[in-house]
């Protein structure tokens, strides 16, 4: 299906529920099939599930600036994204790694939602680490060669992983093409974006107790992007609720979607009761 955003039209798979409408936010070089395994059993559990490209990625329209891929603005287009759904049913939001920075953008620019769900998100930047050194390294080949060039030069390291090589065929094929669909422009933005984002876990505490809004953190045991003890931490700032899934690093969704969801259906069932 296809929603309607301030950039234009917005790529987005969506399973019908009779309940509360489940928002799902994909991260940095991510995409709504990051949510795939997650769909079918929070619609089976009664919610409705939308889960949705940022602007830039794969099915959604985007901007020429790369401003607007920072936390902020995307914050804002998000809020204007859950304005209508909200209009029609109570809306729980949740955002994946960078698109956890987004969400907590868009609760600070008044979302209206009833509950709040980061998942392998952290309180600021991306600490100092794997992740941020590629970012580093690949801002100047993004900026003078394009995706191509950068796409070729992760062919190379994954090549050498052992989790892309015990993927299918199909799945790797997707993965690359999906790369290769993201606009320049928002690798570079929400790469500035990972890289700059201030510690605004004060500000939005502030604003989930002043609107009685619950949240929950929750993170792979190994996340290799913002370290578990980081997400506790943020956790504990926020006063929200605190989850660690075992046996995944920086996608659960992906990598143990079966026990992510023994954490998030029973929790937002519980907000939503």
């Amino acid at each position: 299906m296809t929603l309607e955003g301030r950039f234009g039209p917005v790529g987005a798979l969506r399973r019908a529920g009779a309940g509360p409408l489940v928002l799902l936010v994909p991260g940095y070089t991510g995409s709504k099939e990051d949510f795939a395994p997650l769909l079918d059993p929070i619609a089976e559990a009664g919610f409705e599930v939308v889960a949705i490209d940022l602007p830039g990625q794969m099915d959604s329209a985007g901007s020429e600036a790369e401003a607007d891929y920072l936390p902020e603005p995307l914050g804002v287009f998000l809020a204007e994204l859950v304005e209508k759904f909200a209009a029609e049913r109570s809306v729980l939001l949740t955002g994946h790694s960078y698109g956890g920075l987004v969400c907590r953008r868009a609760v600070l620019a008044g979302a209206p939602v009833a509950g709040l769900t980061l998942m392998d998100s952290g309180p600021a930047d991306l600490p100092v680490g794997p992740r941020r050194h590629m970012l580093d390294i690949g801002e100047p080949v993004l900026r003078d060669n394009g995706v191509p060039a950068v796409h070729k030069i992760l062919e190379v390291l994954n090549g050498q992983s052992p989790r892309w090589q015990r993927m299918s065929p199909a799945q790797r094929d997707f993965l690359g093409a999906r790369f290769l669909r993201n606009r320049a422009e928002a690798l570079l933005g929400m790469g500035s974006g990972l890289r700059t984002e201030p510690d605004l876990v004060a500000e939005l505490a502030r604003e989930l107790r002043a609107s009685n809004t619950p949240a929950l953190v929750v993170c792979g045991e190994n996340d290799d992007a913002w370290p578990a003890s980081a997400q506790r931490d943020m956790a504990d700032r926020l006063e929200a609720d605190f989850s660690v899934v075992p046996d995944a690093a920086h996608s659960p969704a992906i990598e143990n979607p079966e026990t992510l969801l023994a954490t998030l259906i029973p929790t937002w069932q519980a907000w939503t009761g």
